[in-house]
């Protein structure tokens, strides 16, 4: 009997695995007459089709339209970096088994696209090679996903607006063929895959199901032998804009997307986690591994600034992923926590500063923690007999390096104790 009982709990616990829901964000102007549906990540090893709309929702603005953005719809096989962890999630858009861990997102995709307000979707993906009509080598011919925007047919005769499918993405990628590319062969073109009469997996896929329930839908591939993350994302917002501006949709952006440098330095900001809403560490530039992080044995919260930031538990620390980069290791030293407002005062140069647990003090000479009713550990500096490190005046050179949470050893902790119970931190950041 205990034997069958253990069978069903692991049968239970197997068929309770569900994939990580998603975000969706709405980016809406003054008139919301044309909404674009974006989906992001469908595939966790295709990082140019999460990034770029991460990116999107991050730093555009809509000044007339509407735009919904969902980053990143598959986030287990993302931090995985895997195409699909639960088996390829765009080959259940058809039929998905009651027990599928992807079939939560799958229905919250299919309810987005078939939305009223929705007018034309888009699927970005990462796609082997460089699509050409004319066989040319391996990397270069017709059964090539990369460089290609992908229609599942010609027209979708019942519908006069965006109907035409093969029309439009002929007109995206001329006016992106005729922008800037970084290299002359990294050209777009049109991929028809007549899905209905030719592609038996792709009726399977997401686009179909849009087209076959009269929504518009196009797939987005860059290629995968285009191995820099920026260069994938400057063509796929390319692309997007393309459709923004045939879909009336008006658009703003304080950044030059031709600038290769600009838009790599946006790429990479990573933003902050915010800890317990006690400790707020900056994601640029962290080290790889941050010991003795003072959280709760459970239910610890982190919130991050970056649409594809997660936190995945393992082996008793705190995985922080970006989309499938593994940012840095978090492992705990576990306290009670204990909640506080009190203002924390610090002399900086000589001047005295209020602040607050999760703010950063920009320091160029030294600092001084003053007297308060909490005790005070500066992580990576040590004083023989003294309990608490406040009162003492100290530059970076009291510090040692090896504490540092970042790389270019600028930034240290210094954290706030009641009796056992850990109450929150605040940065020093030392000027360059």
């Amino acid at each position: 009997m205990r034997f069958l009982f253990i069978i069903l709990f692991l049968i239970s616990n197997i068929y309770a695995v569900s994939n990580k829901d998603f975000t969706l964000y709405k980016k809406e102007g003054t008139d919301k007459n044309h909404t674009l549906l974006i989906i992001g990540g469908i595939h966790g090893d295709e990082p140019g089709g999460y990034f770029a709309p991460a990116f999107l929702e991050k730093y555009y603005n809509i000044k007339k339209g509407s735009l919904w953005i969902a980053p990143s719809v598959n986030i287990d096989s993302m931090i995985a970096n895997q195409r699909g962890i639960y088996k390829d999630m765009n080959r259940k858009f058809s039929t998905i088994s009651q027990d599928d861990p992807d079939l939560k997102n799958v229905q919250k995709i299919k309810d987005l696209i078939l939305d009223k307000q929705v007018d034309l979707v888009l699927n970005l993906h990462d796609g082997h090679g460089f699509y050409r009509q004319t066989y040319e080598n391996a990397i270069f011919n017709p059964r090539a996903w990369g460089q290609a925007t992908i229609i599942d047919q010609e027209k979708i005769h019942s519908l006069e607006k965006f109907g035409n499918l093969d029309e439009i993405a002929s007109t995206v990628i001329s006016r992106l063929n005729d922008n800037k590319l970084f290299k002359d062969y990294h050209y777009f073109g049109v991929k028809n895959t007549e899905t209905q009469y030719k592609d038996e997996q792709q009726q399977l896929s997401l686009t179909f199901f849009a087209v076959t329930n009269n929504k518009p839908a196009f797939a987005i591939e860059t290629s995968k032998n285009i191995t820099d993350l920026t260069e994938k994302v400057v063509y796929q917002l390319k692309s997007i804009e393309e459709f923004m501006n045939i879909m009336d949709i008006e658009f703003e952006r304080n950044f030059d997307l031709n600038n290769y440098e600009e838009v790599k330095k946006l790429i990479f900001d990573f933003g902050t986690v915010n800890i317990n809403n006690n400790i707020k560490l900056d994601l640029n530039d962290i080290r790889k591994i941050l010991r003795f992080v003072p959280m709760k044995k459970n239910d610890n919260n982190l919130e991050f600034e970056h649409s594809l930031a997660n936190v995945k538990f393992v082996n008793g620390s705190y995985h922080i992923y970006v989309g499938n980069i593994l940012v840095t290791t978090l492992s705990p030293q576990y306290f009670d926590l204990k909640s506080s407002n009190e203002d924390i005062k610090v002399e900086v140069d000589g001047e005295i500063v209020d602040t607050k647990f999760t703010n950063t003090i920009e320091v160029k000479n030294s600092f001084k923690i003053l007297k308060s009713n909490f005790r005070v550990n500066v992580i990576g500096f040590s004083k023989p007999g003294i309990d608490s490190e406040d009162e003492i005046l100290l530059k970076r050179s009291d510090i040692v390096d090896s504490f540092s949470i970042d790389n270019n050893k600028q930034t240290y902790r210094v954290e706030f104790y009641d009796g056992n119970n850990f109450c929150g931190m605040i940065i020093i950041k030392f000027k360059e």
